[in-house]
This record gives structure tokens, sequence and C-alpha cells, in this order.
């Protein structure tokens, strides 16, 4: 691997921030914890469905994963 640092392209995009905030958490302030535990939803099958179809099936499925782990913040908070 080069001496560059690799671009976070899973996690934390920073194509994804605004200054400190991250475009997931102004959507869930904005449309609530329901609407964005459905967009997680249909991301995670987007990138299920795709993978094997791009260059990196990996970073799909790793995208999926992402998607279903924010569900499953969303979801246990104050349980």
């Amino acid at each position: 691997m080069s001496d560059f640092k690799k671009v976070e392209t899973v996690e934390h995009p920073q194509h994804y921030n605004q200054g400190n905030i991250e475009c997931i958490d102004a959507m869930e302030s904005a449309f609530g914890a329901d609407e964005v535990s459905s967009f997680c939803k249909l991301n995670a099958f987007k990138y299920l469905w795709r993978a094997g179809d791009k260059i990196n099936t990996v970073e799909d499925l790793k995208k999926a994963r992402w998607y279903i782990d924010k569900i499953i913040e969303i979801q246990t908070r104050d349980v």
C-alpha cells in the first residue's frame, strides 16, 4: 500500500459531511428515525442487489452492512 492515507469509502465518507454534520444525522433530525430506518433498509437492499456487478464487491457488501448496522443503532436507542 502506498504512503497515502486510504480514502474512507464505507464508514464515514467525507463527501457525506457538511462541516461537522454527517448527512445521515441531518436526515434523521429532519425526517425522524423511522424514515431514516426505511431509507437505510432500502440502501442496504440496493448494495446487496448490485454486489458483484461493480469493481469492488466487498465494498458494496460493507456498505450494505453499514446501513443494516445503522438501522440496528436507531432501533436499539433507549431500549
